[in-house]
């Protein structure tokens, strides 16, 4: 290599970094001279090379974006749908949940309600639900519902309900789990009721609860108020019961030899 053709490489990279950073393409910035070399020795043409170039770019952005959603969804623990053993849960059809995982319920604003035991496996459900909207971009946000009253009670306290009524409203899918685990007195239930109504027809809701509907008034006081919150949740939705037997005892029994 001369040395002039170094000094035209050397000012043409530089401004390749300047035009990246102007630009926000940081892959470009990092990949450009690496692809270059590749593009060379394999004799690509320059619209061949701009393709590797763009490629390479947008596939970080994407991953970038998909590693953004799955941080700002909060998830306690990544789980996912296909390390879920199906066998484990009587009654569980993989056929709905290979439904379920293509996201299609998100398009149409349709809730999913686990319903079972503790210990049945609803939480991994309901995470791997949310990773997969995650990693087809959807916007997510994971929260036990007491979180998510305590949360509520201290917006309206601090006189930003709407704000935050607002935000979990914009979610693609909101998760909330744990329902029925902690009694909601009144005002925290209405507050709840406010996100849900947010949410009406429009957004996905999924939730993971330990109660059949017919005793949610043990978690929700106000009859009227519990009538309306089961009535929301469940138009239209996809409900799965895990049942009684235990997922985690299952998942951790090895097979004994016959």
């Amino acid at each position: 290599m001369t040395t002039t053709t170094s000094t035209v490489d050397a000012a043409a990279q530089a401004c390749i970094g300047a035009a990246a950073r102007e630009l926000h393409l940081p892959t470009v910035r990092t990949e450009a001279v690496r692809l270059a070399e590749i593009a060379l020795r394999e004799r690509q043409s320059h619209l061949g090379y701009l393709a590797e170039v763009l490629a390479a770019e947008v596939d970080d952005r994407s991953e970038r974006r998909r590693t953004r959603r799955i941080n700002d969804a909060h998830f306690p623990r990544l789980k996912r749908l296909a390390d879920f053993k199906v066998e484990q849960v009587p009654g569980l059809q993989p056929a709905q949940l290979a439904t379920l995982a293509k996201g299609g319920y998100l398009a149409a604003g349709e809730p999913v309600v686990l319903l079972g035991d503790s210990g049945t496996g609803k939480s991994h459900l309901l995470i791997g639900l949310g990773l997969a909207a995650c990693e087809q971009g959807r916007r997510v946000r994971y929260v036990t519902t007491a979180q998510l009253v305590n949360e509520l009670v201290e917006a309206a306290d601090e006189r930003v309900l709407s704000r935050v009524v607002g935000r979990y409203g914009r979610l693609d899918l909101l998760l909330l789990d744990e329902v029925g685990y902690v009694k909601i007195d009144p005002r925290g239930a209405e507050l709840l009721f406010q996100v849900i109504t947010e949410r009406e027809e429009r957004a996905s809701i999924g939730l993971a609860t330990n109660l059949p509907f017919s005793e949610w008034g043990s978690v929700f006081t106000d009859a009227r108020l519990v009538a309306a919150i089961v009535d929301r949740v469940t138009f239209n939705a996809h409900i799965i019961e895990t049942g009684s037997q235990s997922y985690r005892l299952g998942s951790k029994t090895k097979p004994q030899p016959t």
